[in-house]
């Protein structure tokens, strides 16, 4: 009866996550804005749940922590067709991977710095 009740909630976090997909699919379809749906999509779950002072439900959570726990393999075909492009594309490769390299180190960067301002000391905080 739990793993019924475990695939109902799963099911129903999925829609929801894919009902705001959709939604910013939508916006940018017909706004013309370049920001991918998805993160709009996430932006208004995330304004929903924030302004209506609504907490996020428990299932909500567990289906984005599935996700997120598979996310890797979602990357396993876009990796695998880079190797048939055809050779077209031979003399792009040192820029591709040279943005592949430097996004990376930004990245990684970027994140040492936000994280070593969060975990400050909390005398920091207040100044």
């Amino acid at each position: 009866m739990a793993n019924s009740s475990q695939a109902l909630n799963m099911l129903r976090g999925l829609a929801i996550l894919l009902l705001y997909q959709g939604i910013g699919e939508a916006i940018t379809h017909f706004s013309g804005i370049p920001i991918p749906g998805p993160v709009i999509g996430m932006v208004l779950l995330f304004l929903t749940l924030t302004l209506s002072g609504y907490t996020m439900p428990q299932w909500l959570g567990h289906t984005g922590h599935f996700m997120i726990r598979w996310l890797p393999l979602m990357f396993v075909p876009a990796c695998v067709g880079i190797f048939f492009l055809p050779n077209t594309h031979a003399d792009e490769w040192p820029a591709i991977v040279s943005v592949i390299v430097l996004s990376t180190l930004i990245t990684i960067a970027t994140t040492a710095v936000v994280m070593k301002w969060l975990l400050r000391p909390e005398a920091e905080h207040l100044s």
